[in-house]
């Protein structure tokens, strides 16, 4: 009778915090959504607030978890779950949202999305060679996928500008008959800087 309720009994107190993660993660996609039925600019910034929540939520976590001594694998994947969809997925809709919609555009936020699955999967599986036998990891390699946060920002700003649509900054140009908007390169970099071997320390 029990059994549904078993994997939600093994869940630690930092793991609720990672699922308030992945609920502000979807909350934003939402939040976007309903801005491209409605094109009222708001929910853009529902949509940027819910991404920085999901970063404090995110924060939190790992506090919550060295304080209390409780790490386990479930909380790790967990982690990196919550994270695609926060930091992953949701500021490429928002992109998207705001007007990056483009061929080349598309290619390029699924590219980053999945420059993030990639960069969450290389840390998963490297984390207990990176702590060297430590409960913490002395560095990232690649940025870590919150940094996303920052074209959030930007989204944001471009918002409250009303630079939205077709009056993104650097407008867009046509390749072979299909559209880039240049503002989406900023995206690219973000992907190839996750999937680098560059090494950041962890504060």
């Amino acid at each position: 009778m029990n059994k549904p309720f078993a994997m939600i009994r093994e869940f630690h107190l930092a793991d609720w915090f990672t699922l308030a993660n992945a609920i502000c993660g979807m909350g934003a996609m939402f939040s976007m959504m309903t801005y491209l039925q409605v094109h009222d600019v708001v929910h853009v910034y529902f949509a940027g607030a819910l991404v920085v929540a999901a970063f404090v939520f995110d924060v939190l976590d790992g506090r919550i978890a060295r304080w209390r001594q409780k790490t386990s694998v479930l909380g790790r994947e967990l982690d990196s779950l919550a994270d695609i969809i926060s930091f992953g997925v949701a500021p490429a809709l928002m992109a998207y949202g705001c007007g990056m919609q483009g061929l080349y555009d598309r290619i390029v936020l699924t590219s980053f999305v999945a420059c993030g699955v990639s960069r969450l999967a290389r840390y998963n599986v490297t984390a207990e060679a990176l702590s060297q036998g430590q409960n913490k990891v002395k560095y990232f390699e690649g940025t870590p996928i919150p940094t996303s946060l920052v074209l959030v920002f930007l989204m944001w700003i471009a918002a409250m500008r009303g630079a939205l649509g077709d009056a993104l900054w650097f407008g867009s140009v046509t390749l072979a008959g299909y559209t880039l908007h240049p503002l989406v390169l900023l995206f690219a970099l973000s992907g190839s800087l996750m999937v680098s071997r560059i090494r950041i320390p962890k504060i």
